[in-house]
């Protein structure tokens, strides 16, 4: 896929305020600082797109890129941030959880995992979350540059590991890296292959 426009269109502080058009939205979200901003502006081949911070849970809207003008990226507010008060907490949640049940144009959640670390609780959670309420996922290993080849192979397969116990299948993964592009055709190949099946 080429990807020849990419813009900013709003920021929606409720699911009721995203855009009222049909267009298949793709939503990103992970824990705070998991590299988001980074992946969705390599993806799109423009690193001012995103807003990326060096504070984690910077994103606390539900934020609309309109790509080629067919179809969305959406960036969702991370979870699992320990910075935050109860209250705010609990907005951000309520925030999430009405834009992926609540949403009709969203066709699929992009899961962000650090592969540099080792299996996350709350990760597994939300995936978890998302399988018992049917939502259509795939997981997204970041920063692969971070780490040597066998030590991501190593990470990707506790991962997957991990969630073996509890999975029938795995969902569909990829592993990316935003300083080199890594993994970029692959998950730009996916989106594709979703926007083509919708069409049928």
């Amino acid at each position: 896929m080429i990807i020849k426009t990419a813009e900013f269109t709003l920021s929606a502080p409720t699911v009721s305020m995203c855009p009222k058009d049909n267009k298949p939205e793709y939503a990103f979200i992970g824990r705070s600082n998991v590299g988001k901003s980074s992946l969705i502006n390599m993806l799109c081949r423009n690193k001012r797109l995103a807003k990326t911070s060096s504070t984690p849970g910077k994103t606390l809207l539900i934020n609309h890129f309109l790509i080629n003008k067919e179809w969305y990226v959406v960036d969702l507010p991370g979870y699992g941030f320990a910075k935050r008060s109860k209250s705010e907490v609990a907005k951000i949640e309520q925030m999430i959880r009405g834009y992926i049940l609540g949403r009709e144009q969203m066709v699929n959640v992009f899961v962000l995992i650090d592969v540099r670390h080792e299996p996350q609780k709350i990760d597994l959670e939300f995936m978890e979350w998302l399988g018992l309420s049917s939502v259509p996922f795939a997981i997204v290993f970041t920063k692969k540059d971070k780490l040597s080849a066998s030590k991501v192979k190593q990470n990707v397969d506790a991962y997957v590991k991990a969630m073996m116990e509890t999975w029938e299948e795995m969902p569909p993964y990829f592993v990316t890296s935003s300083e080199n592009g890594d993994g970029r055709d692959e998950v730009l190949a996916y989106i594709e292959e979703i926007n083509k099946s919708l069409k049928q």
